[in-house]
């Protein structure tokens, strides 16, 4: 009894602060008058507006309704839901009844309804509630109303959005208006029943409510009803909800109509959005009709619908050239009109589709370059992290960039820090102009975190910095001492990654020390005589060209854990190939030793023969050991024929650009 007093005084209180719905501008007035109060929390995260939804009070007139279950499933809601089971089966059945004919004609909104005209003049959500409470008179109304409310919410800040929805809850017309939905839910046409669904889930009503769940239900028997419109709206609904039984069986069923519906749907929309909504779930076959689908009328593509087709794509886990290099054209075309959020998103698309669309990437860094003023310097951040990812280095807005970091680093809080070191040493970007300037900004901001740094960051930190040459003293004097402390411990998962980190960041110190002097003898070691099948080709083509194996080693084991695939060593004027063992037995300083790395191309910067993070410090570390480093992308070595293959090595052991050290050999 107290709870439904405090119901009573809830609704009151709610009507009260209604009262003047007659007045057109009074809840956008009234939203004004209270928008000074701080920060709200989810409306459904309070318990008396979660109570007055999962209860609605009984109304005035005696009636007993109440919209919401406990349980989630509406097959069986139990006594105390809105009618009794026997009651709810025999409703089931005169509808049946009515639906087992033939379909009804369709009911067009006669817009002319000053209804409707009061409706778009609506500047709030609550407006469109008390227009509702005022004069709404039928199902169109009412689902109209509910469908204008989240329209106008959905378009805000998220903050704001939090507020609106709590008014929403409190105002005493929603309460009512729920209760005409689940009144007459069988009744609705097609779009107003998914709309309706579709505004509810968006607003927040909670998922295991009888109201929600009623809805969910009347979609599956009136399923092969839906137009293609009505079947991407629900789509996007269902993607959007926990998937409960009910949930998985509507999706069940959506996904058969698609496939039974998808040579008919011509609307290119419609497609990206099932796309998108079915998602990576989705069966391999009807991935490809979709797809094709869409190649049907990619000539209608617009670029907004090039933007999202990106999202489309990765959401249903689905690498579709024939779609994304149409799209990646008219976005190419288009680049200036890219907002930034779309930027980042098709660069996160196209990673996890592994789509590697260098004329693409380059086209989005060069927006971005030219535009560098125009953005904040935390997204810049967020869109190089991208970049990154992708493994492509967009050379002019690394440049760019390294310069707004040594004008102003304020910014680099820690997490902006660990990125921006992440970028530059894995891309192995070295500023053109004030590189050592800008390592000594990073390394302040550094010296300015060690506080804060957990063990993990600070490892992270000094190898970056030791990727790319740099030793930050003070940062590697504390990080030596937790490792002699033994307190850089860690879980298994990382034990393994972080053993290897702190190995690199020892040779470094080491061998990036300016009082390091190259060994006059290297101490090597053979590793086996056989070669990996990926090596095989290169095997076979230096003993043609050089006419003996003994020309040359194979599987070679330096100190500090390095290795190269083949070494070869000349004479102190390059022009003549020594065996090894007679260099071995008289060892001569000005022998020269070439070290091959037959290298994958993912160790290479996406589109380049620019060497990632860690193969430039092998290449800078193997240098520092006497050796000539030529780096080879294997891949491309083994598209090669047999003779061109010959010919490139011919090429690269005899070349004065084997001993120009450059940065990388392709």
């Amino acid at each position: 009894m107290n709870n439904k007093i405090s119901y009573l005084l809830n609704t009151v209180r709610c009507v009260h602060r209604y009262s003047s719905v007659l007045t057109p501008k009074s809840s956008a007035t009234r939203r004004k008058h209270i928008l000074w109060i701080g920060r709200y929390k989810d409306p459904l995260g309070n318990e008396n507006f979660r109570k007055l939804l999962l209860n609605i009070l009984p109304s005035l007139h005696g009636s007993s309704l109440r919209f919401v279950s406990q349980k989630a499933d509406v097959y069986s809601t139990g006594a105390e839901a809105l009618v009794s089971e026997k009651a709810s089966q025999s409703s089931l059945e005169v509808e049946k009844l009515d639906d087992s004919g033939s379909f009804k004609a369709k009911h067009v909104v006669d817009y002319s309804d000053p209804f409707f005209t009061s409706l778009q003049k609506c500047a709030c959500p609550c407006d469109a509630l008390d227009l509702a409470a005022e004069a709404a008179v039928s199902m169109k109304h009412y689902t109209n109303s509910l469908t204008t409310a989240w329209r106008l919410v959905k378009n805000l800040s998220e903050e704001q959005q939090r507020y609106e929805k709590r008014l929403i809850f409190e105002h005493p017309a929603f309460a009512k208006l729920c209760q005409q939905l689940l009144r007459h839910a069988r009744r609705m046409m097609r779009g107003d029943l998914v709309f309706s669904l579709h505004a509810l889930v968006s607003l927040g009503v909670p998922q295991n409510t009888l109201l929600v769940q009623t809805l969910v239900r009347v979609c599956q028997e009136k399923l092969n009803q839906l137009d293609n419109r009505c079947i991407s709206v629900l789509a996007t609904t269902l993607a959007g909800m926990d998937k409960d039984k009910n949930v998985r069986a509507l999706q069940a069923g959506l996904q058969l109509l698609v496939e039974q519906r998808i040579s008919s749907i011509r609307d290119i929309f419609i497609l990206q959005n099932l796309m998108k909504c079915l998602g990576k779930d989705a069966p391999v076959f009807l991935k490809k009709k979709l797809e094709m689908a869409v190649v049907r009328e990619i000539d209608g593509l617009t670029f907004l619908l090039a933007l999202r087709m990106f999202s489309a794509l990765a959401a249903m886990n689905y690498c579709s050239l024939p779609i994304l290099n149409p799209c990646s054209k008219k976005i190419q075309e288009n680049v200036h009109d890219v907002p930034f959020r779309q930027l980042i998103l098709i660069l996160e698309a196209c990673h996890s589709l592994q789509y590697h669309n260098v004329k693409l990437f380059s086209a989005l860094a060069d927006y971005v370059s030219s535009t560098a003023y125009l953005w904040d310097k935390r997204q810049i951040v967020l869109f190089l992290s991208a970049c990154e990812t992708l493994g492509f280095q967009p050379t002019e807005l690394l440049d760019i960039f390294a310069e707004k970091v040594t004008e102003d680093p304020d910014f680099l809080n820690l997490k902006n820090l660990l990125i921006v070191l992440r970028v530059y040493s894995r891309l192995n970007h070295v500023p053109r102009v004030q590189k050592h300037l800008f390592f000594e900004t990073l390394h302040s901001c550094l010296n300015k975190c060690l506080p804060q740094i957990s063990n993990t960051e600070l490892l992270k930190a000094v190898y970056s910095l030791g990727i790319l040459g740099y030793l930050p003293h003070r940062a590697l004097d504390e990080l030596l001492q937790k490792d002699s402390k033994d307190e850089l411990t860690l879980p298994d998962d990382l034990k393994e990654q972080n053993t290897v980190m702190l190995r690199s960041v020892k040779t470094c110190m080491e061998l990036d020390s300016p009082s390091f002097t190259k060994p006059a003898f290297v101490l090597t070691e053979n590793l086996s005589s056989l070669v990996s099948l990926n090596l095989r080709k290169a095997q076979e083509a230096l003993i043609e060209l050089l006419g003996d194996e003994n020309m040359f080693r194979q599987n070679v084991r330096l100190p500090y854990r390095y290795h190269i695939d083949f070494e070869i060593r000349m004479d102190s004027d390059r022009k003549k190939v020594l065996p090894i063992v007679a260099t071995d037995d008289h060892p001569d300083s000005r022998v020269q030793r070439l070290a091959f790395l037959f290298a994958p191309v993912s160790a290479f910067c996406l589109g380049t023969t620019h060497p990632q993070g860690k193969l430039a410090m092998k290449k800078r570390h193997l240098k520092k050991l006497g050796y000539h480093v030529i780096l080879i992308q294997n891949k491309k070595f083994q598209e090669m024929k047999n003779e061109d293959a010959v010919e490139f090595l011919k090429r690269k052991i005899y070349s004065e650009d084997a001993f120009s050290f450059p940065e990388a050999t392709g």
